[in-house]
């Protein structure tokens, strides 16, 4: 058995909440740099260029690229051989209390019905699984509001099939609208159950942005609505053009045979994803 501390686990989150909100990660400035070279209106170009402008700014200062730095999603893979001295969620909490206060990050939890601020930006979200070997992998994806509040899940009926899925994900970027600050990345969940489809979803968004699906089934549907999505003509910040996303990425999993969930976690441009292993 490999023993780990909450301490060390405390202070690899506490980094990547910095690095996340500040520095984007290359596949994703990769592929606005990209979008901005083929986009075909003037003013969606602009927008591209002022969006690089941005996140290069905010690189270099060590500013968030985003006054909107999210609520912490964490997908965390324990190893089996692994022992901890104190508990994961304690130390993960610890180290986004420490790194929203010494990155300056806004913190934007809170009681959800009262809407009393929790003051440290915590508790995160964290989804963990067991996997083999001695390592704790680390994947943060901090979440704003803007993107999140254009999500969509929805049951489908097993006879609307894929051309059910099809529809449904182009409707829900297509009454998104600009409100996500496109480009945007999509991501879907396709099967399980009604919180494993949208688990599904958000996990979709952390493939780095166009690589092709392993599944050649999902890589086919996953272009198709990409070319779908671009032809709405939403455009960069909703001002028209034809990049509204950078891609569409589909996570799926066997689903009971009456039912089709499908979930649409839509991301913005500030597509922030870090990891680490420890």
């Amino acid at each position: 058995m490999r023993r780990v501390s909450a301490k060390e686990i405390t202070k690899a989150v506490r980094g990547l909440c910095i690095s996340a909100a500040c520095d984007l990660e290359p596949d994703v400035a990769s592929a606005i740099r990209a979008a901005k070279a083929k986009e075909e209106s003037p003013l969606g170009a602009e927008v591209l260029g002022q969006i690089i402008e941005n996140f290069e700014i905010a690189g270099k200062e060590g500013l968030p690229m985003c006054q909107d730095t999210g609520i912490s999603v964490f997908f965390i893979e324990v190893g089996r051989t692994v022992e901890l001295d104190s508990s994961l969620e304690e130390a993960v909490n610890e180290g986004v209390r420490q790194g929203y206060k010494d990155g300056y990050l806004r913190k934007s939890v809170c009681h959800p019905l009262k809407r009393t601020n929790t003051g440290d930006n915590t508790p995160a979200i964290i989804h963990t699984e067991i996997a083999e070997g001695d390592k704790i992998k680390i994947k943060i994806a901090p979440k704003g509001a803007g993107s999140e509040n254009m999500s969509r899940l929805k049951m489908l009926k097993p006879a609307e099939g894929v051309q059910g899925i099809k529809d449904f994900v182009v409707e829900t970027v297509s009454m998104a609208g600009g409100n996500p600050c496109p480009p945007i990345v999509v991501g879907v969940g396709v099967g399980g159950s009604f919180e494993k489809s949208a688990i599904l979803a958000k996990k979709a968004l952390l493939r780095p942005v166009g690589t092709p699906n392993p599944d050649k089934d999902l890589n086919t549907l996953e272009v198709e609505m990409l070319d779908k999505i671009n032809r709405l003509g939403i455009g960069p910040m909703g001002f028209g053009g034809t990049t509204t996303a950078l891609a569409v990425h589909i996570e799926a999993f066997p689903c009971h045979i009456a039912s089709l969930p499908v979930a649409v976690n839509i991301q913005c441009h500030a597509d922030r994803h870090k990891e680490v292993v420890i």
